[in-house]
């Protein structure tokens, strides 16, 4: 099956990259030894829909060392590096995906993924299995099952399986301990400030940033602008997670009153038109505007268009809109995930987690997806826990263990 791809000739850079993110990554290089020795994929045909740069790439030549054929396509048409894509390619690796690419071809790239007929997926977002369902339920009965990176992909499936429409077994990769408590807070927390500074190139500390969003991403990119100075406003629907936002040292308020006061807002909840036409009305000149989100619709795109009266390019992953009263307003990477479109994502190490979690939960699925239901499982605990144990290991760091009589006194309900 050929490749869709911008330019083989890359290839030696991307291989750089993979090279790079392979010296950071031990847990992915521990499961690959195991995967080499155990070929636990032999035979069998697996999609992946990530966001395609160096470290899903290395994931994919993990999974690929297991003895599975391995297709890659991109879950955002603008994290995607063409050259990583080149180098996957060559190391046999099918891939359809290039930078910047169209609806259109973001669309057709994901068919071609899916023409690959593969037996076990790895999705992002949900695209892979929406698009299975939506519009190729005939293939639906090859799928074995798979597994879900994110929040927002995540959603999508309980909807699914709500609904009695989902017709293989998933695993929530994004509701691991080990995901969700240092992919989505340190990950996001660090990989979205180096997104806007290196976009923007301006100081954040004596600004107000403003965080439309307080789950665990929320929090990490929270933590992160208090740790550069900055004075920050928390905006949530949940009186739960905003009290948690108050107690962590934050403002607490609407995103109405928010808007004047801000100077970077940051999206990250998961949802639609969270900045508004409202909100725009009146926000602060010179605000500047980013989604950490995975869909591109956090911030109101149209809303903004429709209010201005001239946009320009001003630097590269910058449109500036000009408002009919003057004031100006930044949109970063076309409000696309602005720590992938305009940046290299998570730190490696941080991903290094996350992908020995996609990498055994999969094996889990291959392993069990004859007694499994058409429905969205957590990952088991015992994955989980060995993750954790290996990062550990990885950083020659010892735990204490119960001895007999702690165990004995925790099951015990006598004094």
């Amino acid at each position: 099956m050929e490749s869709m791809i911008r330019d083989i000739n890359l290839a030696p850079k991307g291989q750089l990259k993979l090279d790079w993110v392979q010296a950071h990554m031990p847990l992915l290089n521990l499961i690959r030894k195991d995967f080499e020795r155990d070929l636990p994929f032999k035979g069998k045909r697996i999609a992946i829909c990530l966001h395609l740069e160096a470290k899903t790439g290395y994931l994919g030549k993990v999974i690929q060392a297991g003895g599975a054929d391995v297709c890659m396509v991109a879950s955002n048409p603008l994290s995607t590096q063409d050259d990583v894509v080149a180098a996957l390619v060559k190391s046999g690796i099918h891939v359809f995906a290039w930078y910047n690419a169209s609806d259109e071809e973001y669309r057709a790239h994901l068919n071609q993924a899916l023409d690959f007929h593969p037996d076990l997926i790895i999705d992002d977002g949900g695209d892979l299995v929406a698009t299975l369902h939506a519009e190729r339920p005939g293939q639906l009965k090859e799928i074995l099952g798979g597994c879900e990176e994110t929040t927002t992909g995540i959603l999508r499936l309980r909807s699914m399986e709500k609904e009695g429409t989902l017709s293989f077994p998933m695993v929530a990769v994004n509701d691991a301990y080990c995901k969700y408590l240092f992919d989505n807070r340190y990950g996001t927390g660090q990989s979205v400030w180096n997104g806007i500074n290196r976009t923007t190139n301006l100081v954040v500390a004596g600004k107000t940033v403003v965080v439309a969003g307080y789950g665990w991403c929320g929090k990490g990119v929270a933590m992160r602008a208090k740790g550069l100075g900055a004075r920050v406003i928390v905006t949530e629907i949940d009186p739960i997670k905003a009290i948690e936002a108050i107690m962590d040292g934050f403002s607490v308020m609407t995103m109405e009153e928010a808007a004047p006061l801000g100077d970077f807002f940051i999206t990250v909840t998961g949802n639609l038109n969270v900045i508004r036409k409202e909100h725009l009305a009146v926000i602060k000149d010179q605000a500047i505007l980013s989604n950490a989100g995975h869909f591109d619709v956090e911030i109101c795109k149209k809303d903004l268009s429709d209010a201005a009266v001239s946009r320009r390019k001003v630097r590269d992953n910058i449109e500036e809109y000009v408002l009919s009263d003057g004031r100006k307003v930044y949109l970063l990477a076309e409000g696309r995930l602005v720590n992938l479109a305009a940046g290299d994502g998570h730190p490696a190490e941080i991903m290094d987690m996350t992908f020995a979690l996609q990498a055994l939960s999969l094996k889990f699925i291959n392993e069990n997806y004859t007694h499994l239901s058409n429905k969205v499982y957590e990952v088991p605990e015992e994955i989980d826990k060995k993750v954790a144990e290996m990062k550990l290991e990885t950083l020659g760091v010892k735990i204490d263990r119960l001895t007999q009589e702690q165990k004995e006194y925790l099951a015990c309900w006598k004094e």
